[in-house]
């Protein structure tokens, strides 16, 4: 009988003098790549530079990057990167709402792992979906939504209330909103309105999708100062037009709406316009779609950024800040609209994962038990009152054409002579200051070399403020100082 190492040594050697088994020997620390995965002879990567390099040269060019750095750990609210520590004012794109490997989150999933991995839905129920469901309905805007479907991606969740709203109206098309974004896969990127970016040069996935006005003075070519109403009642004008004129109710099955625009720009719906919404599609039976993938689960300040209005959806899409992090998403509606749809028309390999769905209960608990919907509100003023200020400085205000948002949602508009802005009655002496270029992308610039991870959005000259839900005051007051600075440099500079 052979020892162990007698064993081990003799596989080792074996393998070692395989000619069809090269490696490259790598340890976990350098991060080093099989050669086998590249096309050509090239070394393999020894450092994260090298790392870097590899990534810029065999990832698909179609993904955007902020940086090329190496993400190695996340923390809380900081990102330690190749190029050092940052702190994080993304989130992973309103993802981590809880902060970078919330311990509670982290120990969920890990439990998980060591449990079940893959119940497949189409198999059988596992519990994590199921404990989910319940955490949920605790939390649902409206008490009608007491019906789930989980998926893993908010673009999935997207394609599934379209094709529910069809299937239960008996209707084909479907109206979205100007500046609008729902995802970028085929099928979702015909109801995204943000960019064409998402689909030019390769058609739309989607037939029958219409696009109306969302209440937004700069995309309307109104004056930042025009009255809410005057906008709400534009807006809805237009929405009655297009039921006229390009889609009849008749053949409508639903509108879709992302209470706070998302890459359109971070651009609250007005209460009055959510509302009207909910009129007309009462008035017409046209089922009203709330895409709350970004703006859910705390964001705004409330648990869903509809509570805000007081609107009933007839399905809500959820997905991002559900499970911290994890691939998760998922469409709510009530039964009676669920249940039209027939056995086997839902599901997917992945959809609803047993380990998203453990680290979205252990969110929930954590939604439950933590006071994480005050410190949104507190740290949401604490921004608010640094960005006002800026705003309204003479050394900087002219930089800036709109601060909104809700919670810790709030995007600053700049100036821009790309987009002209249409000047209000009572502009200020500053408004005739030149104009700097590419304001927004000086500034994110200028953070990121100070420390600050920030991000742009929109066809406009925009900055996103999407910090985690859990942040401190003193790590605010430390993003508000950068992003100051950076602001008052660019405008020194010109």
């Amino acid at each position: 009988m052979l020892s162990r190492t007698t064993t081990a040594g003799r596989v080792a050697r074996s393998l070692a003098a395989s000619s069809t088994r090269r490696f490259v020997h790598a340890s976990a620390s350098a991060r080093q790549i099989p050669a086998a995965l590249s096309n050509t002879e090239m070394p393999a990567p020894t450092s994260n530079t090298t790392l870097s390099d590899f990534g810029v040269r065999h990832v698909a060019y179609g993904v955007a990057r902020m940086t090329d750095y190496v993400l190695e750990k996340g923390e809380g609210s900081w990102m330690h990167t190749s190029n050092g520590k940052l702190l994080d004012f993304t989130a992973g794109i309103g993802v981590t709402n809880l902060g970078h490997s919330h311990p509670r989150v982290t120990k969920a999933a890990q439990e998980q792992v060591a449990t079940l991995v893959h119940g497949q839905c189409s198999i059988g129920f596992h519990r994590p979906y199921l404990e989910l469901i319940e955490r949920l309905l605790a939390v649902m805007p409206d008490p009608s939504l007491d019906t789930f479907f989980f998926w893993n991606s908010g673009s999935e969740a997207a394609e599934a209330a379209v094709k529910v709203a069809r299937k239960a109206t008996g209707k084909h098309n479907v109206i979205v909103m100007q500046g609008s974004y729902h995802g970028r896969t085929y099928g979702s990127s015909a109801m995204t309105k943000s960019k064409t970016v998402y689909f030019q040069e390769v058609g739309q996935g989607i037939p029958g999708i219409f696009a109306t006005t969302f209440p937004y003075w700069h995309q309307m070519g109104l004056s930042q100062d025009t009255p809410e109403d005057v906008l709400v009642s534009q807006a809805v004008y237009q929405l009655e037009l297009l039921l006229q004129q390009q889609t009849a109710p008749q053949d409508t099955a639903a509108i879709v709406i992302e209470p706070v625009l998302g890459e359109g720009g971070y651009v609250p719906a007005p209460p009055a316009f959510l509302r009207a919404l909910r009129q007309v599609c009462d008035k017409h039976g046209i089922l009203l779609v709330i895409d709350e993938v970004q703006s859910g689960f705390g964001r705004t300040g409330k648990y869903f950024a509809i509570e805000h209005s007081g609107v009933r959806p007839d399905i809500m899409m959820i997905a991002k800040g559900i499970a911290n992090g994890f691939p998760l998403s998922g469409i709510v509606s009530r039964k009676e609209i669920m249940d039209k749809m027939p056995k086997g028309s839902l599901g997917g390999t992945y959809a609803g994962s047993a380990v998203s769905c453990a680290a979205g209960v252990a969110c929930a608990d954590v939604m439950r038990e933590e006071d994480v919907l005050g410190n949104v509100n507190a740290r949401s003023a604490q921004l608010l009152d640094t960005l006002h200020n800026l705003q309204t400085s003479p050394q900087t205000s002219h930089l800036f054409a709109d601060v909104r948002g809700l919670g810790l949602m709030i995007g600053v508009e700049f100036a821009s002579t790309k987009n002209a802005i249409p000047r209000s009655s009572s502009s200020s002496p500053a408004a005739s200051k030149p104009i700097p270029a590419n304001i927004g992308s000086r500034v994110q610039k200028k953070c990121l070399e100070k420390g600050l991870m920030l991000l742009t959005t929109s066809c406009y000259d925009t900055i996103r403020f999407i910090p985690p839900l859990t942040l401190s005051g003193e790590e605010m007051a430390i993003g508000c100082r950068v992003f100051e600075e950076s602001v008052r440099e660019v405008a020194l500079e010109g």
